[in-house]
């Protein structure tokens, strides 16, 4: 069967199988970011936008995406805001196996592109539905709220830098911790 969608700003018709997922045939036609795990739409590691919107492409079906703006991390290629966002998340260490790193991106983005407030409870929801098992959500969290112009240095929960949840990390020897 064949199905026409735009893919990331160009039109596209690809000859599908009735059962295909849209993440088997983005994959298949060279969209790389976005990554196979859970196949339930629970991990978000295969997010990407359909008509602006995040989905869990493992759960979609390519002939449901029939005249559809389906945007993958690649379609960003290019934009200042992600190229800030990439800045960030590798200053903040927040790119460790880079597994969810194209989802995280990707949510970031679509969350500032928006233009509302955002503050730590909005970043920690957006980023909420990637799966991410290196960095704790911190390193991501303060990328994304750096970003936002909010310096994410007063994070509260989750691990620290320190590994232990809710503890600041002791002061460097000779100074105290205020």
């Amino acid at each position: 069967m064949k199905v026409e969608l735009t893919v990331n700003g160009a039109p596209v018709a690809w000859e599908i199988a009735p059962g295909d997922r849209l993440l088997d045939s983005l994959r298949a036609h060279g969209c790389a970011s976005v990554k196979r795990g859970c196949e339930t739409g629970d991990c978000g590691c295969c997010t990407i936008l359909l008509d602006g919107e995040p989905a869990a492409s493992c759960v979609v079906a390519t002939a449901a995406a029939r005249g559809r703006n389906v945007v993958t991390l690649e379609g960003l290629r290019g934009d200042p805001l992600l190229a800030r966002l990439q800045e960030a998340f590798l200053a903040e260490g927040a790119v460790q196996c880079g597994y969810c790193t194209p989802a995280l991106l990707l949510v970031a983005w679509t969350l500032l592109q928006s233009g509302g407030p955002v503050d730590e409870a909005t970043a920690r929801h957006a980023l909420s539905g990637s799966l991410c098992r290196c960095t704790g959500y911190v390193k991501p969290l303060r990328a994304l709220l750096a970003v936002a112009g909010r310096p994410g240095a007063q994070l509260r929960g989750g691990r620290g830098e320190n590994g232990l949840r809710g503890r600041p990390a002791a002061a460097p020897r000779g100074e105290e911790r205020p």
